[in-house]
């Protein structure tokens, strides 16, 4: 392709901890593609400054890149911060993704939208794309509501749902794996109580840079002219509860933890117990990748504790 046909991808949400991941692997096709990052809260070097709730700022975004390909990473993914102010979480992620949506569809751009594995109540796994939602909490049923607007809006649009993220982080509260590990060390000190860590929920951790690998597929897929639409999922492979990760941070960490296993619900907002995500639908397209977890893991914790805990 020559400079002038070089074709855009717009990362809405580059800031965050999948959107990071997804703005390091797209950067690899940098000799064929234009890759326009926005980020909200906190600065990405290139980045352009975007509320994706400032309808009219996302729309002159979008006219002014005219871009091929939207990823939507950005939203809010907090379960207990959607329970306790649904109107935050339906702005980020249903309102603004309508909004994208319509502008989209006007330029003729392929919409890609990342949602949850929250969507379903997880008493039935595992689940498939065409499965019937039923979630529990105000933050999957934010993000189904997201995906309606989506794909309602643009059939053609694309939704990817996805479990428990973990990956590079700028702090370890970003993620819910990463967030265990000060407690997880604190148990170490003989002047501590046990740490108490989660052990009825099945959680399936998924490592952001593996994500990354599935989005850019994704997107090289629709620039031959194979536009995957409709719902997509996308999981790590390797079933734990919290308790579990955190036996399996100790030991990276080597650290001679002190945990205690908490087998009954414990959240103040309900979770499903295991909703584990089928993913045959990108396999069968030869997209994905896995990294074990104790490999990312490790390459993760490499940075402890030089990052802050919150």
């Amino acid at each position: 392709m020559t400079g002038a046909e070089r074709f855009t991808v717009a990362l809405i949400g580059a800031s965050g901890l999948l959107g990071r991941a997804v703005a390091v692997e797209l950067a690899r096709q940098a000799k064929d593609w234009r890759v326009v990052c926005t980020a909200h809260r906190r600065a990405v070097a290139d980045s352009v400054p975007l509320d994706i709730r400032d309808h009219d700022a996302v729309r002159a975004f979008l006219r002014r890149e005219k871009p091929q390909v939207i990823v939507v990473a950005a939203a809010e993914r907090r379960p207990d911060v959607c329970e306790n102010d649904p109107a935050l979480a339906r702005a980020l992620n249903v309102d603004a993704l309508g909004a994208i949506a319509t502008e989209a569809r006007a330029l003729g751009a392929w919409v890609l939208s990342i949602s949850t594995d929250y969507v379903f109540d997880g008493t039935s796994p595992p689940y498939s794309p065409d499965d019937a939602p039923a979630p529990l909490n105000a933050y999957g049923q934010s993000k189904l509501d997201g995906e309606n607007a989506l794909l309602g809006c643009d059939p053609h649009a694309c939704v990817l749902r996805l479990p428990l993220l973990y990956g590079p982080v700028v702090d370890w509260s970003e993620s819910a794996v990463t967030s265990l590990t000060p407690a997880i060390v604190a148990s170490a000190d003989t002047a501590n109580a046990p740490a108490t860590m989660d052990a009825w929920a099945t959680r399936y951790p998924t490592y952001t840079p593996d994500v990354a690998v599935v989005i850019r597929g994704m997107i090289e897929h629709h620039a031959r002219g194979a536009t995957i639409s409709g719902i997509t999922q996308w999981s790590g492979d390797e079933p734990m509860t919290k308790f579990d990760i955190a036996e399996r941070i100790a030991r990276a960490l080597k650290v001679d933890a002190k945990l205690v296993a908490q087998r009954t619900p414990a959240d103040a907002t309900p979770r499903p117990r295991d909703c584990h995500l089928d993913s045959a639908r990108l396999e069968a397209l030869g997209i994905g990748r896995r990294t074990p977890f104790d490999t990312a893991i490790a390459h993760v914790l490499a940075r402890y504790p030089a990052l802050p805990p919150h």
